[in-house]
């Protein structure tokens, strides 16, 4: 008898702006994630995954990348189960890195269930988050309705720590929870082809 694959999360650190918020909620979250014991966790740091901005000849959804950052970030999306966005809210919306991360690819994003950790003012991110989800959609994941939003003034110290409470933990895991019900149903429906 062979151990079940547990479904591998992708969490994506959206911010590149050095000072940024997002590290130490990332962080967090990865612990929270850990503590789920749901998944395989890799985490991409969009800071030191530093795509350009997107210089494939092709587009992409050929496939045919002729860089060999394409090809890693090609990998390292394609073995994803399910996605998590680690993303504060610039203007009302979400970074460019992301959108320049998100465009590179195009199949690999399919089929894979997709969860926001948000951060930012008054609105804690989600006005980022309602611009993403038409993004995700087109690229044809499926965004859940369950996710985390982190009002940065009451939860990030002077000294830049990240200070949990009860409410921010329960919706970690209603993240996690949702995601790792809906993983292995898209893994499946992802082998259909």
């Amino acid at each position: 008898m062979t151990a079940e694959r547990r479904p591998r999360l992708e969490i994506i650190v959206a911010s590149t702006r050095p000072g940024r918020a997002g590290r130490v909620i990332a962080d967090w979250f990865i612990e929270q994630a850990e503590q789920h014991s749901g998944f395989d966790i890799h985490v991409t740091d969009l800071a030191e995954l530093n795509l350009p901005l997107l210089d494939e000849p092709e587009h992409p959804a050929l496939r045919r990348y002729t860089k060999q950052h394409t090809r890693d970030w090609s990998a390292t999306v394609d073995a994803a189960d399910a996605i998590v966005f680690v993303m504060p809210e610039y203007n009302h919306s979400f970074t460019a890195p992301l959108k320049n991360a998100l465009d590179f690819l195009s199949q690999e994003w399919r089929d894979k269930p997709a969860a926001f950790v948000s951060y930012g003012g008054i609105s804690a991110g989600t006005r980022a988050v309602y611009a993403l989800r038409p993004v995700v959609s087109a690229l044809g994941m499926m965004p859940i309705n369950a996710q985390v939003a982190v009002p940065i003034r009451t939860h990030i110290t002077a000294d830049k720590q990240f200070r949990s409470d009860d409410a921010l933990d329960a919706a970690a895991k209603a993240v996690l929870d949702n995601l790792a019900r809906l993983a292995p149903a898209f893994t499946a429906l992802r082998a259909v082809k």
